[in-house]
C-alpha cells in the first residue's frame, strides 16, 4: 500500500501507539489501514462414493483441478460463501453441508474453510470459472493435477475419514514449503 484510501496521501509502515504490529499509517490523516487474511470458503461435494472436482478455467492454476471454493464476500457467512462458490464453479447444489476443515496458511495470509456436503443428484456442469466438472472415484482423482496443496490435504483427510465413517472437523496450519503426500 502506497497511498491512503481515505485522503490519497502517502502511507508509511510503522507500529501505531498501543499496537504491537507494523501497519500502513497515513502520514497526513493518521488513519491506520489494517490488512487481514483472505478467507476462502468451499465445498467437498460428494455423490455416492465419488467427489466432485472442477478444472479451473481462470488463474491462478488454470487447467488444474480443485474443489469448488473461492474468496468469501463481505456480508456473507462462510457457509453461504461455500454454497455460492459451488454454484458459481460447478453449477451444483449440495444438501446437508457440515463444517469439515479449517486450514490456516499464514505465509500467504489465507484461511480456508471447507464444508462436506452431498449432491442430491448428479447435476453439475462447467461455468465461466471451470472448463470441466466431473465426479471422481478415489482411484481416479488426478492427484498430480490438483491446483492447490490445501485441496490435496482436504481430499486426503476425507478419504481417510470415509474408511472409518468418522468425520471430525479438521484444523491445521499449512507450512511452506509444501510437501505433497502423494507426489514427493
Amino acid at each position: 500500500m502506497n497511498f491512503c484510501s481515505d485522503c490519497g496521501n502517502a502511507v508509511i509502515k510503522k507500529i501505531p501507539e498501543g499496537d504491537n504490529r507494523e501497519r500502513h499509517v497515513c502520514v497526513t490523516c493518521e488513519v491506520i489501514h489494517y490488512q487481514n487474511p483472505k478467507v476462502i470458503a468451499g465445498v467437498l461435494p460428494i455423490y455416492g462414493d465419488q467427489i466432485l472436482l472442477c478444472k479451473r478455467s481462470i488463474e491462478p492454476r488454470h487447467g488444474f483441478w480443485t474443489l469448488p471454493a473461492g474468496f468469501l464476500e463481505n456480508g456473507e457467512s462462510s457457509l453461504d460463501g461455500a454454497l455460492r462458490e459451488c454454484v458459481e464453479e460447478a453449477n451444483a447444489h449440495v444438501v446437508n453441508p457440515e463444517l469439515y476443515a479449517l486450514f490456516d496458511i499464514p505465509q500467504i495470509n489465507q484461511v480456508y474453510v471447507f464444508y462436506r456436503a452431498h449432491l442430491a443428484e448428479p447435476v453439475f456442469g462447467p461455468s465461466s470459472e471451470s472448463s470441466e466438472v466431473a465426479l471422481f472415484s478415489e482411484a481416479d482423482i488426478p492427484w498430480s493435477e490438483l491446483a492447490f496443496p490445501v485441496v490435496e490435504l482436504a481430499l486426503d483427510h476425507f478419504l481417510k475419514d470415509r474408511q472409518t465413517g468418522d468425520f471430525l472437523v479438521k484444523h491445521e496450519q499449512i507450512q511452506r514449503p509444501w510437501r505433497s503426500r502423494r507426489n514427493p
